[in-house]
């Protein structure tokens, strides 16, 4: 299927199709110059490799749910999904339009260039290439604080329960 930049983009990306899909469409559409800009947007962002992700991953998951029970069939299956793939993936155009959309619907068209031109920028470019790694960085200190926070949380609770007479 596809190659991702990255593990942590895609995820992220994804939950921004699934909050922008969320919210209600505006009265007044957005003008074709704040469309091309919310596009710009989209493509910057790597929204297309995360899409991508999503269709990989359907197929895998047919295959294995498949040759779960018909072994005989993981080559032939995995050669037909790999063939079929690409019409697959094809049907994201729709939806990255519908999120270059959705995000017209909540920006101005000023916000949108100079989002876009952010995103266009050197600097903008090195926010994408830095911001996997610092959401994985994140995750990680996220992982030890709710470590420490879950051995806290009970320490105090016992400390006060059993001011109160109880013990566990």
């Amino acid at each position: 299927m596809s190659s991702f930049p990255s593990k942590i983009r895609a995820p992220l990306g994804a939950l921004v199709v699934l909050a922008f899909a969320s919210l209600g469409a505006s009265a007044q559409e957005p003008s074709p110059a704040a469309l091309n800009y919310a596009s710009q947007i989209v493509a910057e962002t790597g929204m297309s490799q995360s899409l991508d992700q999503v269709v990989a991953t359907m197929a895998i998951e047919l295959e294995h749910t498949v040759t779960a029970t018909r072994p005989e069939l993981r080559e032939p299956l995995h050669a037909t999904l790999m063939a079929i793939g690409p019409e697959f993936l094809k049907t994201e155009q729709g939806l990255l339009a519908d999120e270059a959309r959705f995000l017209a619907l909540r920006m101005t068209e000023q916000e949108l260039k100079e989002t876009a031109a952010f995103f266009g920028s050197a600097a903008g470019k090195k926010y994408l290439v830095a911001q996997p790694a610092a959401v994985s960085d994140l995750a990680e200190a996220v992982r030890a604080w709710r470590g420490k926070l879950s051995t806290d949380i009970l320490d105090r609770a016992r400390e006060e329960m059993k001011k109160k007479g109880y013990e566990f």
